[in-house]
């Protein structure tokens, strides 16, 4: 059975979907609908800005769902037994298996980047990866913790991201050291994803979402917050809200697709990010590129 898997921020590059647009008609029919739902030429960024324009969490979102989505779109054989996104990805997984419309997607990632910067802004916080120590441990000391710290994105076996306020995050990064974890590295990010920080972008996405209409996808979609498939729409609609202020259960969400019986996961978007991760979660699977 084959998953296609969708990537979240970070996987952004320079040139990201440029090949895309200039060899397939399709393709740059749908970027330049973008430029204009956007009201800015997104296009001129991701195929040759400067990183600093990229990292925009503005820009950076709707580019990583655009490469995603359209390369979904003009591959001549998708047909996916099961979709997932990490994080942002999620939004690209749905697109993709026609539950939402290409138009009405690209609108929410805007409008869920725009809510995120403004919590982030409102909020100084921060994210760290945590690598060599087991998931448990960390959720332990996370919960020790005085402030707000909380595991953000379980990403694969012994590599789990925690989010927080800048005070909390520092605080828990010594004690887990002291634990043993391998690596504990602060991220350049610009406030705490998936944490209970991100409240007030949530009630902001939540309407969003309500005024959008949502369709049964063609095959299950594995979503974030509790690793499970679903195809009924209105609970894809309250599972995506959540997701805002819950971890990513990646790690999860990758076994139960193989328990479910995928045995190869096509990443679809720009960079290789999921295919790792795929692979340390499950090592048994193939994983290859769009």
């Amino acid at each position: 059975m084959k998953a296609y898997v969708f990537p979240g921020q970070g996987s952004q590059f320079i040139g990201m979907g440029k090949d895309l647009y200039e060899n397939n008609p399709k393709a740059k029919e749908l970027f330049e609908k973008a430029n204009e739902i956007l009201g800015f030429r997104i296009t001129d960024i991701m195929f040759s800005g400067t990183d600093e324009e990229l990292k925009q969490t503005k820009v950076t979102q709707p580019a990583i769902f655009l490469h995603s989505v359209i390369l979904a779109a003009t591959l001549p054989d998708f047909q996916p037994n099961m979709v997932a996104g990490h994080s942002l990805g999620e939004f690209s997984a749905l697109v993709a298996a026609g539950a939402l419309s290409f138009e009405d997607g690209l609108r929410l990632v805007a409008q869920r980047a725009t809510a995120m910067q403004k919590a982030c802004e409102a909020n100084p916080s921060t994210m760290a990866a945590i690598l060599g120590l087991d998931d448990a441990v960390v959720e332990q000391i996370c919960a020790e913790v005085e402030g707000v710290v909380v595991p953000a994105n379980y990403n694969c076996n012994g590599q789990l991201v925690i989010s927080g306020t800048h005070e909390a995050v520092t605080k828990a990064c010594e004690k887990l050291k002291a634990a043993g974890a391998k690596r504990a590295l602060v991220l350049p990010v610009g406030g705490a994803f998936h944490s209970p920080l991100m409240k007030m972008a949530e009630e902001e996405l939540a309407t969003a979402i309500a005024n959008t209409t949502f369709k049964t996808p063609i095959c299950p979609v594995y979503q974030n917050v509790d690793a499970k498939p679903y195809t009924d729409a209105a609970t894809i609609q309250r599972n995506l809200v959540a997701q805002l202020t819950a971890p990513v259960r990646w790690t999860q969400s990758v076994a139960q697709m193989t328990t479910d019986g995928a045995t190869l996961f096509v990443e679809c978007g720009p960079g290789k990010v999921l295919q790792g991760l795929v692979k340390k979660i499950s090592p048994q699977v193939n994983v290859a590129s769009a």
